[in-house]
């Protein structure tokens, strides 16, 4: 399987201290990747150099092949990369129509983004008037989501999707980022609580402290790594 996005001995650094030490990663069209890892072993800030939200010291990103190293973090997103950031990044003080309609930047028609986002996530069709802040923080998740495949993406980046939710809903939030590999996408997904996500994972890349000390499929002695490694993981 071609890597569709990938990063290659990708070193950065906050206020000069280095927290990615050549990190390498690929993903492929129609696959989920996880990246796990206690917290502070640098799986957010692989996520924004990833973005261009962070500059990374050196190393490539490559993007259908192509080298978009040092791009800016909005033409990433019109190459076809979106980062949904942990906390959900959505306006909270407009409704669930005009956080969609800020997405219409993208190209597409107010009718075509609602429609991708009411027909993948039927509750918000029904909150559509309501406001985004007052959703629930589940409800709030999906409309994040939902902004996210209004872009059309190639490559969606997650970071925390189950942050501050109820097991059954990050199962069902899960369950429609396999759905949404399944149709081409490339997702590379940050989690630190390792059984959120590894049911649906192709593949998964244990970073520690800036490192990539494993990478595999998730099978049992992953998890059973993943069990020694740090708490708060019940794999």
């Amino acid at each position: 399987m071609s890597a569709l996005f990938e990063l290659c001995d990708v070193r950065a650094a906050h206020e000069r201290i280095t927290v990615l030490h050549g990190v390498s990663l690929t993903v492929a069209a129609g696959e989920v990747v996880a990246l796990l890892g206690p917290n502070g072993a640098g799986k957010t800030t692989t996520l924004h150099v990833a973005a261009g939200v962070h500059p990374a010291e050196s190393g490539r990103l490559l993007l259908g092949g192509r080298d978009v190293t040092g791009a800016r973090p909005r033409d990433l997103a019109r190459a076809g990369v979106c980062l949904i950031p942990e906390g959900r990044g959505v306006f909270p003080n407009l409704s669930v129509r005009d956080n969609l309609l800020m997405m219409t930047f993208t190209g597409r028609t107010r009718a075509e983004i609602e429609e991708v986002a009411f027909g993948r996530f039927p509750v918000l069709a029904r909150r559509a008037a309501q406001t985004a802040g007052t959703l629930s923080g589940g409800e709030q998740q999906m409309l994040a989501l939902a902004r996210g495949l209004a872009a059309d993406p190639a490559v969606l980046l997650l970071d925390e999707l189950s942050m501050g939710l109820a097991p059954l809903v990050v199962g069902r939030l899960y369950e429609q980022v396999a759905e949404i590999a399944r149709q081409g996408v490339a997702v590379l997904v940050v989690e630190q609580f390792a059984s959120a996500v590894l049911g649906i994972a192709d593949r998964a890349a244990v970073l520690v402290r800036g490192r990539i000390e494993r990478e595999g499929r998730p099978d049992d002695g992953l998890r059973a790594e993943l069990s020694a490694l740090y708490l708060g993981s019940p794999t």
